[in-house]
C-alpha cells in the first residue's frame, strides 16, 4: 500500500533524497496534501455481555438500535457498571471509528465535524472519547455544546447478538454553520453515516449533513456513506435509495444493509443491484468475506490472474485486476466485481464484530487518498491516464480492507490500536499479504 503524507520511516511514495526526478520536474513530495473529511455523531461504545432478561427489563429488541431517554440509559449504565458487566467503554461512533484508523494506518490527518461538551472532566464520555482518538485526527472543528456527548451500549447476550441503546445527549446538535467550506479544499473524500439522517426534525444535524454534502459536490470530493445497522435502512427503504442515486460515490455496508437495500440476500447480487444506485461498494458479509464492486471502462478494464470465482454472477471477479472509476466518467461502463475470504481463516476467537465494518472502509479510503496523494504529486503518471477512484487495484483493495479488519477482530476493539507492519524491503505482494 502507498501512503500519503509525510512519514519519518519507510516512504511509499518517492520523497526529494530518493528520487531527483522529482527536482528535475519541479515537484516535491510535500507539495501534495490531502485528508479526509467526515461528519458523526460523538458518543462512546460501551460494550458489555448481558443476559436475555436484562433486554426484556429495559424494553430493548434483540439484535436492534434503539434511542433511549438519559434517564433510562443512565439506569442502564449505572446497573452494567454495578454487576461487572461492562469489557470496555471506547470513543465510537461509525465514522469516527473509521477517520481513525484511517489516520493511523496512512498517518495522516482526517478531520471530524460534529460536536464536544464544552466542559469535559475526567472518567466523562467527552474525557474517554478525546483520550481514545488519534492525534492525527483534526478535532478542532468541533462544535462546544452545553452537555454531554452521545453513549451507544452495543448489548451482547451469550447467542452471540448485538442489540444497540444510544443515548443522544447533544450529539445531534451540530450546527450547519459548523461546516467550514474551507476544510474540503483538498480533500480525498467526506465520510457520512445513514444514522446522521435518521435524527429528529428538531435536531441540527441533518441540515449540517446536507450544508457537507453540498460543499463536498462543488469541489468535486467523493461522498461516502456507510449504512449504521439494517433496522435503519429498512425503516426507509426508498428514501435511502433515492438518497444513494442523489449524493453518494461509494456505500459501506454488511450483508444484512445490503439486503435491506437492495432486497437481495446474496451480497453479490445486491452489490450488482447497489451499483444501479452509486459508483462503487465495499461489503462485509461476516465469515463469508468481503465483496467489492465498481465501475471501469471497458476500455482499461484488467483480467485476474486469480482463478475464477462462482457465484450468482458467473465468473464474476474476471476483471478484479481493474481500479474503479466514477460511472459518468466511464465511456464505456462495465460492472466489475472482488472478493476475499477472511484473512487466515479470521481470528481463533472473536469476542465482538463491532467496528470491523469500519476498519475495512478505513482501507478503502487511505487508498483513495493515496491515490489523489500520487495524482497531486506525479499527475503525468500512466497511474492517472483516467479519472480513477483507487490507487489499487480492486482485489489489491480487498486484501488491504480484510488484513486490517481481521486486526479490529483479533484486538477486540472497535478501533485499531495498533498499525500494521511495515513491509521489508524486498517483500513481494503476495508473500507482506500472506504474513
Amino acid at each position: 500500500m502507498r501512503f500519503p503524507g509525510r512519514r519519518k520511516h519507510k516512504h511509499y511514495f518517492p520523497i526529494q533524497a530518493r528520487d531527483p526526478l522529482f527536482l528535475y520536474a519541479g515537484i516535491t513530495a510535500q507539495s501534495a496534501k490531502t485528508h479526509v473529511v467526515g461528519v458523526d455523531q460523538t458518543l462512546v461504545d460501551i460494550d458489555a455481555r448481558v443476559p436475555d432478561a436484562l433486554l426484556a427489563r429495559y424494553e430493548l429488541a434483540k439484535g436492534a438500535s434503539i434511542v433511549i431517554p438519559n434517564e433510562k440509559a443512565s439506569a442502564l449504565y449505572d446497573e452494567l457498571l454495578r454487576d461487572k458487566l461492562i469489557l470496555y467503554e471506547f470513543a465510537g461512533g461509525t465514522v469516527g471509528n473509521t477517520l481513525h484508523n484511517y489516520s493511523l494506518l496512512a498517518d495522516d490527518v482526517s478531520i471530524l465535524l460534529g460536536v464536544m461538551s464544552e466542559e469535559i472532566r475526567l472518567g466523562t464520555s467527552g474525557y474517554r472519547y478525546l483520550s481514545n482518538t488519534s492525534s492525527r485526527v483534526n478535532l478542532d472543528h468541533l462544535q462546544p455544546v452545553d452537555g454531554p456527548i452521545g453513549r451507544c451500549f452495543a448489548l451482547v447476550t451469550p447467542d452471540g447478538e448485538r442489540t444497540f441503546a444510544i443515548s443522544e445527549g447533544q450529539m445531534n446538535g451540530l450546527r450547519p454553520e459548523s461546516v467550514p467550506p474551507a476544510i474540503f479544499d483538498g480533500a480525498s473524500s467526506l465520510v457520512i453515516s445513514a444514522y446522521l439522517m435518521r435524527c429528529k426534525e428538531s435536531d441540527p444535524m441533518p441540515h449540517a449533513t446536507r450544508r457537507a454534502l453540498a460543499l463536498a459536490k462543488e469541489r468535486g470530493v467523493p461522498v461516502v456513506l456507510t449504512l449504521g445497522t439494517r433496522f435503519v435502512i429498512a425503516e426507509r427503504p426508498e428514501f435511502w435509495r433515492s438518497f444513494i442515486r442523489e449524493h453518494v460515490n461509494v456505500v459501506a455496508m454488511n450483508e444484512e444493509e445490503a439486503e435491506a437495500l437492495t432486497g437481495e440476500s446474496d451480497p453479490l447480487l445486491a452489490c450488482d443491484r447497489a451499483l444501479d444506485l452509486t459508483d462503487m461498494v465495499l461489503c462485509t458479509a461476516g465469515p463469508t468475506g468481503l465483496y467489492l464492486a465498481g465501475h471501469t471502462d471497458d476500455e482499461v478494464k484488467r483480467e485476474t490472474r486469480y482463478p475464477l470465482l462462482p457465484g450468482a454472477i458467473p465468473e464474476f471477479n474476471r476483471y478484479e485486476f481493474s481500479r474503479p472509476m466514477l460511472r459518468a466518467s466511464c465511456t464505456d461502463p462495465i460492472k466489475v466485481f472482488a472478493h476475499i475470504g477472511p484473512y487466515h481463516g479470521g481470528p481463533d476467537r472473536i469476542t465482538s464484530t463491532n467496528g470491523a465494518g469500519d476498519a475495512a472502509l478505513s482501507a478503502l479510503l487511505h487508498d483513495m487518498s493515496a491515490n489523489r496523494f500520487h495524482r497531486s504529486s506525479v499527475p503525468n503518471s500512466a497511474k492517472h491516464v483516467r479519472a480513477f477512484l483507487t490507487y489499487s487495484s480492486m482485489s489489491q483493495v480487498c486484501r488491504y480492507a480484510n488484513r486490517v479488519s481481521y486486526e479490529v477482530l483479533a484486538q477486540s476493539s472497535p478501533r485499531l490500536t495498533r498499525g500494521l507492519p511495515e513491509r521489508e524491503e524486498g517483500l513481494d505482494d503476495e508473500a507482506y499479504w500472506a504474513r
